[in-house]
């Protein structure tokens, strides 16, 4: 894989920025990337600098999906994928967007410019979506004969409920920004040429908060999708006793009482 095809800065305030760097494919995934952007973000998850990643796209496009010439080609995910023994090594495991939906780090994603196939869930799989203006999201799954197949068949009726998600997956039009915002799919429209900086502001504030609290809090909304109500209380106040016992939440008490803002160390 070309040291090209991905950027990762990690900065001294807490907050790491992903750029996938293959901008004349806006960003088409190759199998190598796939790979690597899996192992990265399991690393990413014990990396206890990061507190908050930015995910975004190099050039005119967020990330136009995997890469369609090594698919038609036999190769790359489209070739692993093909008949049960490849999906049986490939595994769903293996996805980088089910690791990014383990992870308990805030991944804010930066929707620079188009968000096709692959490239849309791997939107979704994130917490929080900022979109530039001049920005579109392509669910044209059903365009090519396949489904959403790394997370949107999942995240999209939550997102959306189920109607919306079915207008969405069988009529297979493209999203702008607005209507994207419209339907809840992301959280704010921003000019274009600002949609980097939006999310690196919030995610600045989310670095500045207790980041075992962050964690926690994203590791119960994601077990809450799938417990009742009185399972779920119950595992928050076994959560609530740990952070109880921190000194990020002595901190979080003693700058109330002190009046100035608080210097959380993540323990």
């Amino acid at each position: 894989m070309s040291e090209f095809d991905f950027r990762f800065e990690r900065g001294s305030d807490g907050v790491a920025v992903l750029t996938l760097d293959r901008p004349d494919s806006l960003n088409s995934l190759t199998f190598a990337i796939y790979a690597q952007l899996e192992k990265l973000f399991v690393d990413l998850e014990t990396d206890a600098k990061v507190k908050v990643v930015v995910l975004t796209g190099a050039g005119r496009g967020f990330c136009s999906g995997l890469d369609l010439k090594e698919a038609a080609a036999g190769r790359g995910i489209g070739g692993s994928l093909s008949g049960a023994a490849g999906v049986a090594h490939f595994g769903t495991r293996d996805l980088p967007t089910t690791v990014l939906h383990e992870l308990d780090t805030p991944v804010v994603c930066a929707l620079n410019g188009v968000a096709a196939g692959y490239g849309l869930d791997l939107a979704l799989g994130c917490d929080l979506r900022l979109i530039a203006e001049g920005a579109m999201l392509v669910p044209g799954f059903a365009r090519r004969g396949i489904v959403p197949e790394s997370g949107g068949t999942w995240y999209l009726p939550r997102l959306v409920g189920w109607a919306k998600a079915c207008e969405i997956g069988f009529l297979g039009e493209d999203l702008t920004a607005a209507r994207a915002l419209e339907l809840g799919l992301v959280n704010r429209v921003v000019p274009d040429g600002t949609v980097v900086d939006a999310a690196m502001e919030w995610a600045n504030k989310i670095a500045g908060n207790a980041p075992l609290a962050i964690k926690a809090m994203k590791r119960l909304y994601r077990h809450g999708l799938t417990e009742d109500f009185a399972s779920h209380s119950h595992h928050v106040l076994m959560q609530l006793m740990q952070l109880f016992r921190s000194q990020d939440f002595q901190e979080g008490v003693a700058s109330f009482i002190e009046r100035r803002p608080p210097r959380f160390e993540g323990r």
